[in-house]
């Protein structure tokens, strides 16, 4: 009897990291598509007449929608239980609009295609987070989340050097948009094989799933505060690019080359600090948030060499965001409410971003000193709320009977 269960959790474990892969792939072609784009739609706008206020309206507007979906598409997720149509739709609406900005005839039209592909990520993204800590769960959340990740992140590596490649070949951005259509269509092929193959990977695992809490503990609500506060003091890239080009601290040709960079960082640490994260707990969010809180001031008063090192820690900041806190976040919620804690979070985290940005972007405009204090100290501030839920989630262990 033990070895058939035996057996049959190493079987679970096989399939599941088998579907990690899988969908880390498909994220993998997806970002080669929409980081590619997303690493030239500013120039585009700009070339197609748009202004600068337009163009950081719809940058902003994209990521603000984008996040704020996401509320949406967690609840319908839970309500329904209909995970992979939903995820399908966000694919298909995604892909379908980064290789059309290659036929935008206008910035208003490229504008709306967008802010789709933003609302297409948002989307698929609660319920396909759900699949990924259902399936990680006898594996590692943390593991998961981090090659899922890392995975991610190493489309995002390829797909700004693709789109710089084109350019510099071709100097034509319609070209560049053209060519993204080949991992655009392999993420469609990716996703539609994946439903084929796991109709179920929310049943990857042993352990039963919990179906008696309601409502979300406060655990995760001291949680999302911690992780607003990172994210009000998280820099956009744009803003630090736009803070190489009028220092002339990177040259332009470099700048995506530094992106790029970032990305392969935050991929390897997503990796790495994910394995962490399941052996050590959501303690070491601690030093990490500590460590990508000094991306600020290498990056903007930094010289080359100094500002590299800031954007890789910058870049690890990313991989922590994406892999670890997604990885928490099903740790601490009934999992009949998982699509609605993603949604829930990600939304609020969000806006935050969202609110930061502009916060940062504002305080630009009168001193570098003060967007490093702004972002430094907005960072720092979300420790004592990690060192709280660490401690409460200590006590909480510490109370449960053993098996």
């Amino acid at each position: 009897m033990k070895s058939a269960a035996r057996e049959r959790r190493t079987s679970l474990r096989a399939a599941a990291m088998r579907f990690v892969v899988l969908a880390g792939v498909v994220s993998l072609f997806a970002d080669m598509a929409y980081e590619g784009a997303r690493s030239i739609t500013g120039p585009f706008l700009a070339i197609l007449g748009a202004s600068a206020a337009v163009v950081g309206f719809v940058a902003g507007f994209g990521e603000l929608l984008g996040y704020a979906l996401r509320l949406v598409s967690g609840r319908l997720s839970d309500r329904t239980g209909q995970f992979w149509p939903i995820i399908i739709v966000g694919y298909v609406l995604s892909m379908g609009a980064v290789p059309l900005l290659a036929l935008a005839p206008n910035w208003e039209v490229a504008a709306v295609l967008i802010i789709i592909e933003r609302a297409g990520k948002a989307t698929r993204n609660p319920p396909r987070d759900v699949m990924l800590a259902r399936a990680s769960t006898d594996i590692g959340r943390g593991w998961g989340f981090g090659v899922h990740e890392a995975l991610d992140q190493f489309g995002a590596l390829i797909g700004p050097l693709l789109a710089a490649g084109v350019l510099a070949l071709r100097h034509n951005y319609r070209v560049a948009f053209a060519i993204l259509l080949i991992p655009s269509l392999l993420t469609i092929a990716g996703i539609i094989t994946a439903r084929v193959l796991y109709p179920a990977p929310t049943d990857l695992h042993a352990k039963p799933t919990d179906v008696h809490t309601t409502g979300m503990p406060r655990a995760f609500w001291i949680y999302l505060s911690g992780a607003a506060l990172v994210a009000i003091g998280f820099a956009d890239f744009a803003l630090i690019a736009y803070h190489f080009q009028k220092h002339a601290v990177v040259s332009t040709a470099w700048v995506p080359v530094f992106y790029s960079i970032a990305m392969g960082t935050g991929g390897l640490a997503s990796l790495i600090f994910g394995r962490l994260f399941d052996r050590t707990g959501i303690g070491i969010l601690i030093p990490l948030t500590i460590a990508s809180a000094m991306f600020a001031p290498l990056v903007f008063f930094g010289g080359f060499a100094a500002a590299l090192v800031g954007v890789m820690l910058w870049g690890v900041g990313m991989g922590v965001h994406d892999s670890i806190m997604s990885a928490a976040v099903a740790n601490m919620v009934p999992q009949h409410r998982l699509a609605s804690a993603y949604g829930l979070f990600t939304g609020g985290y969000g806006v935050a971003w969202f609110a930061g940005s502009v916060a940062l972007g504002f305080l630009y405009g009168y001193s570098k000193l003060a967007v490093v204090v702004f972002s430094v100290a907005a960072e720092l501030a979300a420790i004592p709320l990690f060192l709280a839920l660490r401690a409460q989630r200590a006590g909480a262990h510490a109370d449960t009977p053993p098996d």
